[in-house]
């Protein structure tokens, strides 16, 4: 056996279960290294630290990956290559939910690279892993070398029949109508993240106040382990400036800075005169800056100083000015909303879309409606299914008047568009109601903060251009705040300077009737419910204005959807008809198919989707569907078609998918006794069904048709 190993355990009891923490038996080369487990949910998840900072580095350079291995499932990965691929979707948003909740609580001047795994190995089907992921990373943060300013803690909460549920499963999330994901310190909030089916802001609120006293059981508990498990921290060097050169920067930059304010309105202009700013701060201290080519350490680091300084003394300069004069970066009150500028409806071949601008952020939202087969496929540890509502955001670099070259998504457009996808999901119509996969595109067109919200904007204005029955338009909104000791505002509508100097950027998405979408990312140590009341209650009347200027533009989804668009028609039929509708070798599924141009999708119930390129060639498609899937009536007379010619009579085709007998004895009188005179195959003959036997063979008959004078209904034909 192998010594060495000294294991320890954690358990915290939340919701009637334990959430169990190990350490020292696995992955010990790591900083900090837990096994969280929560039901049959196991997750690994370590913390490593380099023990110097990032050189030529002004930010903490923090990793985080969250990696879903379908071992943990029992199962072997579909395609050519049997190992997992490229992070999934979801495997990013669990991993910014972690790094949004560790962020702000490292130390200024902290510049060590950090990073954090942590790596599903088992999974049942009732224990979300997330919320297990982000309180291992905690406690692995908190026994590492790391000067980690936490820990924290976090949980879930749903809600089914007006009752809390603290860490819904996977079943309870989906039957509830609010699922909200909180972290925090042991006092205040840091991270929210939620979407629900249009919550009143005092249920929300509840829940906060439910989860902040969850999360402080569960931050006692790590606080108290981690103390016992305690490693020594990595000593840092804070950025150590003379009492002087701040006294002398903050003379030279406050009535700059204010000129620049009052006369530069525009993001670009502004950002260009502050530029320059911090160049003539520079230059103030260093008068030959601009002409020497080589610097002294002293000198560089000086250059250092004062480019840190410059930040600071604006940061604190803009954030008073909110404070103590109400007055913003672009002149409006706190509450006050950017001019707006909508409209719908401006692509002519795209079948919806509309353009938001609020301020100087700008955002197109295009709709395409398909086939309800063409949905994303879901893999992943959880059930795979498919999304029939599906969201993109785009973030093209000249949004905001920069050069860098194009690649796939980043993290932060993947995040942005799973939220604007979140906060519109619920009033999404369903499948029965609306038979269409539904695919919406944000393009940012420019940029100067809240772009997510936009896009919720555009995307229901696209939405009700392309027809969508939504239940109610959905508008969102982003929140600020800046914090000073015990005085505080609230922003809203915040633009990108406010963001990058305030304290917290709080988006918030919902209908008339409430919310459907939250998202909270706090950068300083976390905020009490008073402000996130006070921010819910200010967000709303934001929203509630937005939402009325949207709906003079559009005030509710166009009766028809685009004539450019395909038709979906849905139909049901018995299940042991199916192969009735697809035939022989898939004969006549393929003749419906090569007619009409449509695709037909047919699901195991029975339940049958015509997509067509037209309503034309759709009701087409659907009649000759009924046609195959019709039963056979006795006494009705049909048209047939000869297939087979026998001593005894003839076969013949009725309906595509039955044939029937018609004997000699049954052949009208004057053909009867002649063969010669007998219809050949491939020739059409009237017929009536004079019986189906116990074993469904069809029997037919000429006699009593009335050739002569034939008033009688006959079935329709299919036609050939």
């Amino acid at each position: 056996m192998i010594e060495g190993f000294n294991k320890k355990s954690l358990e915290i009891n939340i919701s009637n279960k334990n959430l169990i923490f190990e350490i020292g038996e696995l992955a010990k080369q790591a900083d900090g290294s837990v096994l969280a487990k929560y039901g049959d949910t196991f997750v690994l998840v370590t913390a490593t630290v380099n023990k110097e900072p990032k050189d030529d580095v002004d930010f903490l350079p923090l990793v985080v990956d969250y990696e879903e291995k379908l071992y943990a499932v029992g199962k072997i990965p579909g395609g050519f290559y049997k190992r997992e691929g490229k992070p999934t979707d979801e495997e990013i948003l669990k991993a910014r939910l972690i790094d949004r909740s560790l962020r702000p609580l490292f130390p200024e001047f902290f510049y060590n690279d950090v990073q954090i795994i942590a790596t599903v190995l088992s999974q049942d089907k009732e224990n979300p892993a997330d919320i297990i992921a982000l309180n291992g990373a905690s406690l692995a943060l908190s026994i590492s070398k790391a000067p980690f300013l936490g820990p924290i803690g976090a949980v879930r909460i749903g809600r089914i029949d007006d009752k809390f549920v603290i860490n819904p499963t996977f079943d309870e999330i989906e039957k509830g109508y609010m699922d909200i994901v909180v972290a925090g310190t042991k006092d205040n909030i840091v991270m929210v993240e939620a979407g629900c089916k249009e919550i009143p802001e005092n249920i929300v609120l509840e829940a906060l106040d439910i989860a902040k006293e969850e999360i402080k059981k569960i931050v006692e508990e790590i606080e108290r382990f981690a103390k016992e498990n305690y490693k020594e921290k990595i000593e840092f060097m804070p950025l150590v400036i003379e009492d002087d050169i701040i006294e002398k920067s903050r003379e030279f930059l406050e009535p700059k800075i204010e000129d620049v304010l009052e006369n530069f309105k525009e993001k670009s202009e502004r950002e260009e005169e502050l530029n320059k700013l911090e160049d003539q701060l520079i230059l103030y201290f260093i008068p030959d800056f601009e002409i020497k080519e080589e610097f002294s350490k002293e000198e560089k680091e000086l250059i250092k100083k004062i480019r840190y300084i410059f930040k600071k003394v604006l940061k604190n300069y803009v954030r008073n000015r909110i404070i103590n004069k109400k007055i913003r970066v672009d002149g409006r009150k706190t509450d006050e909303i950017r001019p707006l500028y909508i409209k719908a409806g401006i692509l002519p071949r795209t079948h919806g879309s509309g353009l938001f601008t609020r301020g100087q952020t700008q955002v197109l939202s295009v709709v395409t409606l398909g086939g309800i087969k063409e949905g994303q496929l879901i893999e992943g540890l959880e059930e795979e299914f498919t999304k029939r509502y599906m969201h993109y955001y785009n973030f093209p670099p000249f949004s905001t008047g920069e050069v860098k070259p194009l690649r796939g998504p980043s993290r932060r457009e993947i995040g942005h568009g799973a939220l604007a996808e979140r906060a519109l999901l619920s009033v999404i119509p369903d499948e029965i109601e609306f038979p269409y996969s539904i695919r919406v595109v944000s393009e940012v067109l420019e940029s100067n903060g809240s772009t997510s919200m936009a896009s919720v904007c555009g995307s229901t204005l696209a939405l009700m251009d392309a027809g969508v029955p939504i239940k109610n338009p959905v508008a969102g909104i982003a929140m600020g705040l800046i914090k000073e000791e015990n005085d505080f505002a609230v922003l809203s509508d915040i633009q990108g300077m406010e963001d990058a100097l305030g304290d917290m950027d709080f988006k918030v998405a919902g209908t008339k009737n409430g919310i459907t979408a939250l998202q909270m990312d706090i950068k300083i140590k976390g905020i009490d419910l008073k402000i996130v009341e006070k921010a819910l209650e200010q967000a709303k009347n934001g929203r509630l204005y937005i939402l009325n200027e949207m709906l003079k533009v559009i005030d509710k989804p166009r009766e028809n959807i685009s004539p450019l668009a395909p038709r979906v028609i849905v139909m049901d039929i018995e299940p042991d008809k199916i192969k009735d509708v697809i035939g022989p070798q898939g004969k006549f599924i393929k003749k419906i198919i090569d007619e009409t141009e449509s695709k037909i999708d047919i699901e195991p119930t029975g339940r049958i989707f015509v997509t067509a390129p037209d309503l034309e060639s759709g009701e087409k498609a659907i009649d000759m569907i009924k046609e195959l899937t019709k039963d056979v009536e006795v006494g009705r007379v049909y048209l047939g078609k000869v297939l087979q010619v026998r001593d005894f009579g003839l076969i013949v085709e009725i309906t595509p998918n039955k044939d029937g007998l018609l004997h000699v004895s049954q052949m009208k009188n004057s053909i009867a006794k002649n063969n010669k005179l007998w219809p050949k195959v491939g020739e059409e003959i009237i017929v009536k069904v004079q019986n189906v036997d116990d074993s469904g063979r069809v029997n037919l008959t000429q006699k009593g048709i009335g050739f002569e004078d034939d008033n009688q209904e006959k079935g329709r034909p299919f036609k050939k």
